[in-house]
């Protein structure tokens, strides 16, 4: 008999997944082999100045999430890594993520890196990308979750294949650690936008790769824009239900005003 997924239920249950993007103000995406741990930072690979960190990081409760990538080559090349960070500078007229990229010469130097960016320095090893390239990560991490094993593997090499296909060279692909979301695997998230999605097919996700196409397919895929709160999350997808792939090169302002009676959301274009 077939083992029967939680991410089986949400689907026959028809669950919305609008409003499930986790709201981060900076992610740092380190490239690390596999395997990973199910707390992805307690794997043998990651060194004990990267797990003190994000341990400070998050005792500190700032709105940072760590996750580890790889891809298909990591391991060809291991005396190197790359680091990403995503950051938010804008909290008040929203359009995405910030990138910075630098490659350490080992994943021992990486957490001296983000500590740096994380004080304000200016680390070395920066790489500049004069191409806007978009980083879409796909959660693989098994050993958390085994929807994202069951679900997310299979997913990313056909999307490796798709994106070859329509020959995207601005789109890198990584396998992600995981980032929340099982119930709705295969998950993504594409940066530099900070948009997540799930219950991902092969439409689907040429749909999002090139915005073209119908819509409102975003009605089953799309779990929100992380970099709004929760409940303008829902009403984003709405207005991008209306306004069509065109919301995409839009940016945005939003905010929650709390009455005694109800919140009312207020956006202006």
């Amino acid at each position: 008999m077939d083992k029967f997924f939680c991410a089986d239920a949400s689907k026959c249950a028809e669950e919305d997944i609008i409003g499930s993007g986790s709201n981060y103000q900076t992610y740092v995406l380190i490239e690390c082999c596999l395997p990973w741990e199910y707390e992805a930072f307690n794997s043998k690979t990651v060194p004990q100045n990267l797990r003190d960190l994000v341990e400070e990081v998050e005792h500190a409760q700032q709105k940072i999430r760590f996750l580890l990538i790889t891809n298909d080559t990591t391991h060809k090349c291991a005396e190197h890594r790359k680091v990403l960070i995503y950051h938010n500078k804008n909290q008040e007229l929203f359009g995405g993520y910030e990138k910075r990229e630098f490659n350490a010469d080992s994943i021992d130097k990486v957490a001296g890196i983000v500590r740096s960016y994380l004080a304000g320095e200016m680390p070395e090893g920066e790489i500049i990308d004069n191409q806007t390239t978009r980083d879409i990560l796909i959660c693989t991490h098994g050993s958390h979750d085994t929807c994202c094993a069951r679900y997310g593997n299979p997913f990313y090499a056909g999307a490796k294949a798709l994106v070859s296909e329509l020959e995207l060279s601005n789109v890198r692909l990584w396998k992600s650690s995981h980032f929340g979301g099982h119930r709705f695997a295969p998950t993504a998230i594409d940066l530099p936008d900070g948009r997540y999605y799930g219950n991902l097919d092969r439409p689907s996700f040429q749909s999002i790769l090139t915005r073209t196409g119908d819509i409102e397919c975003l009605n089953k895929v799309y779990r929100g824009w992380g970099i709004l709160p929760t409940p303008i999350q829902v009403l984003e997808r709405e207005l991008m239900l209306r306004y069509g792939w065109d919301w995409f090169d839009y940016k945005v302002a939003g905010c929650i005003v709390d009455r005694p009676s109800e919140n009312e959301v207020f956006w202006r274009k």
